[in-house]
């Protein structure tokens, strides 16, 4: 297996080669990528250095998988030239995710879906991510009708300028090149991402659309508020789901209990349900706080936890790849 990762100098990128680490993928060719002011510096995979190469040179590599997390410009100028001449490009960023052409994928959801003709995959919102792998189930089963969804956000999901604000003025500092336009310690800030002219923000509406695209249901009611909050271990998520059939709780925990790589943790009476600061580094979503609506018919509510730059962004788009490796549908390297 010949893999490129793209924005190899990245937060991102830095959490990619961990997964890919630790999840024992099989690499016999290791190529990190970035931007020209980064080419020719180094990066320590697996014992040995690795050279960060520019992203022509990456490209006239004719890699098996090019892993993007380099920002939405690039994916679009670079996706289409890693994808002719025969690399799949798995993408992090949001250039083709609404794109009906290009699937958008969580494993655990919907990687059915992909084909050999899938050269350029969207990895979705990490957000979404964590939210479809609990909701997917319980909208087999019971038909989900409405969402109403408050996320609260890692500060981490904006990237290394964030983290830098974040620990400049935990010190005690004033950033001089903050990340948001007020201060993220010991604040909450409901400002993700920039605004639409409908006064969401434009992460609520990828909340919005991609659910939808994922889920394969364009008239789910979903309505979304997020929030960025001075937490280091991920994103958290308040969810309100309004079912068209009627439902138990015993079976919402039965079908999330069988969910692969989803940690039910829901046993109040001790003290027991899902935290940014246990879901740190690990790879699974935790869902917990399950309990009725009782203001609605067929309502729950449920609280979901991940970590952002791992199940949100790395461990997703790895498992992408880990599937298509399962599936031969990537193998061997491309020859001219």
């Amino acid at each position: 297996m010949k893999v490129a990762v793209v924005g190899a100098t990245g937060l991102v990128g830095g959490v990619m080669f961990e997964v890919l680490e630790a999840h024992d993928f099989p690499i016999t060719e290791l190529l990190p990528v970035a931007s020209e002011r980064s080419v020719g510096k180094e990066i320590e995979y697996r014992g040995k250095i690795h050279t960060v190469i520019s992203l022509q040179d990456a490209v006239d590599a004719r890699c098996d998988v090019a892993i993007f997390s380099a920002g939405g410009s690039t994916s679009l100028e670079w996706a289409p030239k890693f994808a002719e001449v025969g690399t799949v490009v798995i993408d992090n960023s949001s250039a083709w995710r609404m794109d009906p052409a290009k699937k958008l994928v969580v494993p655990e959801v919907n990687a059915d879906q992909l084909t050999a003709e899938d050269l350029i995959i969207a990895n979705p919102n990490c957000s979404t991510i964590q939210m479809v792998v609990a909701l997917a189930p319980l909208h087999k089963a019971f038909g989900i009708k409405r969402l109403v969804i408050s996320t609260y956000q890692s500060f981490t999901g904006t990237g290394v300028k964030a983290v830098r604000q974040y620990e400049t003025e935990r010190d005690g500092g004033k950033s001089e090149e903050p990340a948001y336009h007020y201060p993220i310690f010991e604040n909450c800030i409901p400002h993700c991402d920039v605004f639409l002219d409908n006064d969401y923000t434009k992460e609520e509406m990828k909340l919005v659309h991609e659910t939808r695209k994922i889920l394969g249901s364009n008239d789910i009611a979903i309505t979304a508020t997020a929030v960025r909050v001075p937490v280091h271990g991920g994103h958290s998520e308040s969810i309100n789901v309004e079912f068209e059939r009627p439902f138990t709780i015993a079976a919402v925990r039965e079908l999330l209990a069988e969910v692969p790589g989803l940690v039910l943790q829901d046993d109040p009476a001790n003290n027991v349900y899902p935290m940014p600061l246990l879901a740190k580094h690990r790879d699974e979503v935790f869902v917990g706080r399950l309990r009725r609506d009782e203001s609605i018919e067929n309502g729950l509510n449920m609280w979901v936890v991940a970590d952002n730059l791992r199940k949100g962004a790395a461990t997703n788009a790895v498992q992408i790849a880990e599937y298509l490796l399962e599936n031969k549908l990537i193998g061997t390297a491309v020859t001219a």
